[in-house]
């Protein structure tokens, strides 16, 4: 099986290290980013969705108009948009880009966030709403005639899109969420299936469950997994620099003064945390200090050591059926262009040679 990497665009270079400052969409950051992805030889970059943040869509847009194969990976949040014209809306995308848009379906764990785009459905509402919007969103996108629904959250008469996607049969649709409420609708929807960065028994663990969520409905998802690689020339310094990352970290949380006033309520953040209360280091090099910091808030474990150590690290969780990795830096410009000349390439040759291997043994 190949391996897929998605990098990171974010509208201003930030992160749990470094302050935002300057305009929230900085074009020249953006730009470079979105080229920095494209010429490292990822295959795919998400763009976020907040419920105060620049439209994901848009960003996407930009980002795709100025690279050349980088395909996107738009964050979008049903419920607040109708599902016949987000779905016109990315076919529109697909089109323009000829074929690189990919949609990441975040129903949301934060009452509180979604409340600021006047969602005051409970969790388990949520993907139940989720369910029928994506059911709905597949079917504009394939149907050839105009459709009627009758839904609990939607109803349309003579439902259509002119345009298609270019993608055929349709866009890819990752998935995130890992309540038992979001597995369910995960296994009838996701195209490839999101998780955080977690240890290889709880990888293991939710692969089998949605899996078993999929089996159901005849389907198999391929899996995604998110961590923040920390990478220097030998193992010494890698973890040198993790120790000093968190030191900053830790520095910028007391500058602000912004702490979580309550524990994370979304079921990936509470799967982190309990990762991260095995200890800082867990398997062969997966380090949860961040995640324990900041109260998971998000992609925040990460993998630590050389290039070559990080790609083995990473072949784990590949045999564990993860083909797909998102990976973004804790200095997200200047990692991801060493990501592109050290880490991807070092992983495909072991994917590589894996293959070749295989195919010498048959």
């Amino acid at each position: 099986m190949s391996v897929e990497f998605i990098g990171y665009i974010a509208t201003r270079e930030s992160s749990e290290i470094i302050p935002a400052t300057g305009p929230v969409i900085d074009l020249a950051h953006i730009e470079a980013v979105a080229r920095t992805h494209d010429d490292g030889g990822f295959d795919r970059a998400l763009v976020a969705f907040h419920s105060t943040s620049p439209e994901s869509i848009l960003i996407a847009a930009h980002a795709a108009s100025v690279t050349s194969k980088l395909n996107v990976m738009i964050a979008h949040r049903p419920g607040f948009t109708q599902p016949t014209l987000a779905a016109r809306q990315f076919a529109t995308l697909d089109q323009l880009t000829r074929g690189r848009v990919g949609v990441h379906i975040i129903t949301g764990g934060d009452d509180a966030e979604q409340r600021q785009d006047g969602d005051f459905l409970g969790k388990d509402e949520r993907y139940e709403r989720t369910d029928e919007y994506l059911e709905v969103v597949r079917k504009v996108w394939t149907s050839e005639k105009p459709f009627d629904h009758r839904g609990k959250y939607y109803r349309f008469e003579r439902a259509f899109s002119t345009v298609k996607s270019w993608q055929t049969p349709h866009i890819p649709v990752y998935f995130g969420g890992a309540s038992d409420a979001a597995i369910a609708v995960a296994g009838k929807h996701a195209d490839i299936y999101a998780l955080w960065g977690e240890t290889h028994s709880q990888v293991r663990d939710l692969i089998g469950r949605v899996r078993a969520a999929a089996a159901k409905h005849g389907r198999s998802p391929r899996f995604s997994l998110s961590l923040r690689p920390i990478l220097a020339e030998t193992e010494e310094k890698a973890w040198a620099r993790a120790d000093e990352i968190l030191d900053r970290a830790r520095a910028l949380l007391d500058k602000t003064g912004f702490r979580r006033a309550s524990a994370p309520v979304n079921s990936g953040s509470l799967r982190l945390l309990e990762a991260a209360a095995q200890g800082v280091r867990l398997d062969k090099r997966l380090w949860t200090g961040v995640a324990a910091l900041t109260g998971a808030r998000g992609n925040s474990t990460a993998l630590v050591g050389t290039p070559e150590q990080v790609a083995d690290a990473l072949m784990d969780y590949y045999d564990l059926g993860v083909t797909t990795f998102l990976i973004r830096g804790f200095d997200p410009l200047k990692d991801a262009v060493e990501y592109g000349r050290s880490l991807l390439p070092a992983t495909r040759r072991l994917i590589a040679a894996r293959a070749g291997a295989s195919m010498a043994a048959e």
